[in-house]
């Protein structure tokens, strides 16, 4: 859908796989910020709402910087009993003001203080990748001034996936290339080989790749043509995604392009079939996910691309 306030794929899941770790969110963003282009896209949080569905299955975004989630850390002179408290005291005027007005957002409110309150023991210990082996650390590339960044991302993706956490979006950046095509491509595909290859291998030795879909997209491709002298613009009717694990037939390469690369001519899907293929092997019917008596998915023109599944 082009107009903003539907449901993130990562809330639609949320929604209807539930949560496994009832410490962690089951929606999880991380930004990898790192490019350093001024003029670079913004990310806005409606890319990981969660539209009209109850804001519990929002995706929760950890930051680069400081504490992963704000306020996370108690104030200076608030112990943990001095919190605990304070949330009991204000969940009792919650559950007053849900008796009275009936708003559904109130128990949704309550959830989200006592997640919170349980997020400031379990947030800190899965960021924390110092319990990680050196031999890891390396392979996935941090320390490296190049691929640390995503690396860090990366290495923190399996560790949530590891614990339960349904969904997890990294956001990386640069790649928006209207101009300095070759410049931007080269530095952020440095910047992300290792990581990703560091992940696959990770996830397989640990036996979580065969239940775990990892899929690196874009938003669309670019043009075959140049944009200026050195950039591609905007292009969504032919461009490539790639998928891995979780029942995805590995070492094929399904569809083609006209020989410009303008049009994709050869197993057309669309995002819709990417979409219902993904529900589809996370077992869920893309056709009958709905909030009952209110609003479906809506992807109906959108089928499990059956070509790619093992």
């Amino acid at each position: 859908h082009q107009l903003p306030g539907r449901p993130s794929m990562g809330s639609w899941l949320s929604y209807g796989l539930g949560s496994e770790n009832r410490d962690l969110p089951a929606y999880v963003v991380l930004t990898s910020f790192g490019s350093g282009r001024p003029d670079d896209q913004p990310l806005y949080d409606r890319l990981w709402s969660a539209g009209f569905l109850p804001a519990k299955y929002q995706g929760v975004k950890f930051r680069n910087t400081g504490d992963p989630v704000l306020y996370l850390s108690d104030p200076p002179g608030v112990d943990r009993g001095t919190r605990r408290e304070t949330l009991d005291e204000l969940a009792a005027l919650n559950r007053r003001h849900l008796a009275a007005v009936g708003d559904p957002e109130i128990q949704t409110r309550i959830a989200q203080y006592e997640m919170a309150f349980r997020m400031q023991m379990s947030v800190p210990e899965v960021v924390s990748l110092t319990q990680e082996t050196q031999q890891t650390q390396q392979a996935y590339g941090i320390g490296n001034p190049t691929t640390d960044r995503v690396a860090r991302y990366s290495l923190t993706a399996r560790r949530l996936v590891e614990r339960g956490v349904r969904f997890v979006q990294i956001y990386d950046d640069g790649w928006d290339a209207h101009s300095q095509l070759k410049q931007n491509h080269s530095t952020r595909c440095a910047a992300v080989d290792q990581p990703i290859a560091a992940l696959l291998k990770d996830l397989k030795q640990r036996g979580l790749l065969d239940e775990t879909i990892v899929v690196w997209a874009t938003e669309f491709g670019r043009t075959p043509g140049a944009e200026r002298s050195d950039g591609r613009d905007h292009h969504p009717y032919g461009f490539s995604v790639w998928m891995a694990g979780g029942g995805i037939r590995g070492g094929i390469v399904h569809g083609a392009t006209d020989e410009i690369g303008f049009h994709a001519v050869e197993d057309r899907h669309y995002v819709t079939d990417l979409h219902a293929t993904l529900l589809h092997q996370l077992g869920l019917d893309h056709r009958s996910l709905e909030i009952p008596g209110h609003k479906r998915l809506e992807i109906d023109f959108g089928s499990p691309i059956n070509a790619i599944l093992a």
